[in-house]
């Protein structure tokens, strides 16, 4: 087990946030690096002591990395604000970072790094030692779960993205192009590699409809559900959507002389397929269309084995 001390605005909603992330054991709400030991929630409020609501996350590192863990934290903040988390403004509501293990400093360090690069403003987080950290009181505890609907500065689609981070991509390692060369067929290495796309109706999972999962052919990075997927009657395997919306890039397309979405694999950066919004409306009206080619199916009796069975729940009526 490791731990890791989240601050992002108040603690209530960052604290229902953090536990549904998979991988999470347990959360504790309190005050973190502030200049006094055991502070009440009035004298964090009132009386500067310079504390931030922070969320204590004991979390499984065989299941989540601390890296991708940061990356969830990141989608539910505003990274470069400074003392202010939605609505709330003070110092207690400032972003930050609070480790216990030295070794977690790299990972941070690296992590706030790749944020950065995506901004247009400084990264704001806090990165620190923890410092007299106590536990809030009682009624802050699980606040949202014993006041459902109570007040939350973090969106329901946040709530929503995090129970869907599902696939880890430390699991999963870039392939080398030798490597690729040797172990992919030719059509899969043309779709994956030079953006080709195979013949409609003449490839291998157009029209297979077995309980399952399909996983990106260069590096086994889950991607779709069998659930999922429909008959289109276009010739390529449809998807309503990804097993996790991360799992998937998505970019301007304009070859040949058209404008579509291209889709690629998170971590192979393999080319897929396009995403089109023609699909059935009572499935969210997206059309996720992918070449055989580019993926994998993993058989839903033989997803324990090939290390896909922490899924097996999304199919069990299948």
């Amino acid at each position: 087990m490791a731990e890791i001390y989240l601050a992002g605005g108040c603690f209530w909603g960052m604290e229902k946030y953090l536990s549904s992330i998979r991988g999470v054991l347990s959360t504790e709400v309190g005050y973190a690096n502030g200049r006094t030991l055991h502070p009440t929630y009035e004298d964090v409020c009132h009386k500067n002591t310079g504390h931030a609501e922070t969320v204590r996350v004991e979390y499984d590192p065989e299941v989540i990395s601390l890296r991708f863990l940061l990356q969830l934290y990141f989608e539910a903040i505003d990274p470069t604000a400074v003392n202010r988390q939605g609505a709330d403004v003070g110092v207690q509501y400032r972003t930050g970072i609070y480790y216990t293990d030295p070794a977690d400093l790299p990972v941070i360090q690296e992590a706030i790094g790749e944020l950065q690069k995506t901004l247009d403003r400084p990264v704001a987080v806090e990165v620190k030692p923890l410092e007299n950290y106590s536990p809030a009181e009682e009624y802050h505890q699980k606040y949202l779960d014993k006041n459902p609907g109570g007040y939350c500065h973090i969106g329901p689609d946040k709530f929503a993205r995090a129970a869907r981070a599902l696939v880890d991509p430390e699991n999963y390692a870039p392939p080398e192009q030798a490597k690729l060369r040797e172990t992919l067929t030719d059509i899969q290495y043309r779709v994956t590699q030079e953006d080709a796309t195979e013949p409609p109706f003449a490839n291998e999972y157009w029209d297979l409809f077995r309980p399952g999962i399909y996983v990106d052919v260069t590096t086994g990075e889950p991607l779709f559900l069998s659930t999922d997927k429909f008959e289109s009657g276009c010739g390529w395997p449809s998807f309503a959507k990804p097993i996790d919306p991360r799992v998937l890039r998505e970019r301007l397309d304009t070859s040949h002389g058209m404008r579509r979405i291209e889709v690629r694999s998170r971590v192979g950066d393999a080319h897929l397929g396009h995403v089109f919004d023609d699909g059935p409306k009572e499935l969210g009206g997206r059309r996720y269309c992918i070449n055989s080619a580019a993926l994998k199916f993993i058989p839903k009796e033989e997803m324990e084995k090939e290390g896909y069975g922490y899924l097996l729940g999304l199919l069990e009526n299948e």
